[in-house]
């Protein structure tokens, strides 16, 4: 993707997020320490120390991920990232994405995911969302956004066994159409 900018810094009124850097392993473990964020995600270790670093591992490596910071108090909040730009076929996927407890149920994960589908959609017809299949929490909230679900698909994360995901896709001619673009 020569055009296409992986790791842009993007804000709006809520958050800002900024590529993520190995500096940021403790800030983010901080937030990913918490049992219950990864209690209904295929992975449910991942608040373990030696399973984050993997998990932050894959992150580095993808060259696609952020840290997410709460504008109003400048502290770290989460993480998500940008993985699977596909020009052909003109997709890419946003996901691995968690956000703290106490900035869960509200406009948060929705003007995350807002500002990242804006600058995709610059380049991508389709974004693609893997949501753990018994990820509830995380399928409710992608339909409230539009998601619509395609089917499903084992995936393998980074150094982790296949684990079955949910596939949802929302349009950029769904997005315009709704408004929101």
């Amino acid at each position: 993707m020569s055009s296409f900018n992986l790791q842009p810094t993007l804000e709006n009124e809520l958050i800002r997020i900024v590529p993520l850097q190995e500096d940021d392993f403790e800030r983010l473990y901080a937030i990913a320490s918490d049992p219950l964020i990864w209690e209904q995600h295929p992975n449910k270790d991942r608040y373990k120390r030696e399973v984050f670093e993997n998990f932050f591992k894959g992150a580095m490596e993808s060259r696609g991920a952020f840290i997410v910071y709460d504008r109003r108090t400048g502290k770290p909040i989460g993480s998500s990232r940008y993985y699977e730009a596909d020009e052909e076929k003109r997709t890419i996927a946003i996901g691995y994405t968690f956000l703290a407890r106490d900035h869960w149920g509200g406009l948060y994960n929705p003007a995350l995911k807002h500002l990242m589908m804006e600058h995709a959609f610059q380049q991508f017809d389709t974004v693609v969302y893997h949501i753990g299949a018994h990820n509830i929490r995380s399928q409710k909230a992608m339909e409230r956004i539009g998601g619509k679900k395609t089917g499903e698909l084992e995936i393998a994360y980074y150094g982790e066994p296949h684990k079955l995901n949910v596939v949802y896709e929302i349009r950029k001619a769904d997005w315009k159409r709704a408004g929101i673009y």
